[in-house]
């Protein structure tokens, strides 16, 4: 088990993008909440040591995902409706960023990941690919089909 010490840094320092990986997967904040809550317990379980920050980053990236997958896999998930459904509640944000959240959620979910992965996280192709458990060549393809992608969704607005 992790120390509170161990355990606070890893919250300040991931805990945007954790939170920022499960809203995407996930497409509401009462959900990402929770699974937020699951990586860090995981975290905290996770007794064997990181070989680096970036195997740590890593790591929590892959058990986000995973978790992400399991809840949208699950039973309860499949037979509910999210608060934001119920009330129409949604955090603040502008036009253009709720366009390109929108734009990226729509993607299949192998560009979304390499998508978030690499515009969000900044992380390369081949980052992706070691974290992702995918060919290199494969996530640059994905890479090159999810901006085309969004391009059409977004209307030619995406540079790059």
């Amino acid at each position: 088990m992790r120390s509170e010490q161990e355990v606070n840094k890893a919250i300040e320092l991931y805990s945007d993008m954790i939170l920022r990986l499960c809203t995407v997967y996930l497409k509401n904040s009462t959900d990402a909440e929770d699974i937020f809550q699951t990586v860090f317990l995981k975290y905290v379980l996770h007794s064997k040591p990181f070989e680096s920050p970036e195997h740590e980053k890593a790591w929590l990236i892959r058990v986000t995902i995973n978790a992400c997958k399991d809840h949208l896999k699950s039973f309860f998930y499949s037979r509910t409706i999210s608060m934001e459904e119920l009330t129409g509640y949604a955090p603040e944000i502008t036009q253009e960023q709720y366009a390109v959240m929108e734009a990226v959620w729509s993607l299949p979910r192998q560009y979304r990941d390499v998508i978030y992965l690499h515009f969000y996280e900044g992380y390369t192709a081949p980052e992706i690919a070691g974290i992702l458990h995918r060919n290199p060549n494969t996530v640059y393809t994905h890479l090159h089909k999810g901006k085309e992608l969004l391009k059409e969704a977004l209307g030619g607005a995406l540079n790059g």
